[in-house]
């Protein structure tokens, strides 16, 4: 294997690593926050636009 080789594959293989990681990072990140709103769910916190009594379109 050549050298340019080489330097191509270790390219790809880091950048594959790296995406992955990324990608991990968002779905353990995206099961906090779904965990963090279940407990304002649960706490009775609501959003602001979120009115009783306002019709919704």
């Amino acid at each position: 294997m050549s050298a340019h080789a080489l330097y191509v594959a270790a390219a790809y293989a880091i950048s594959a690593i790296v995406l992955v990681g990324l990608i991990g990072w968002i779905l353990i990140d995206r099961r906090a926050r779904k965990r963090e709103l279940a407990a304002l769910d649960a706490a009775g916190v609501r959003r602001r636009s979120d009115k009783v009594g306002t019709a919704k379109p």
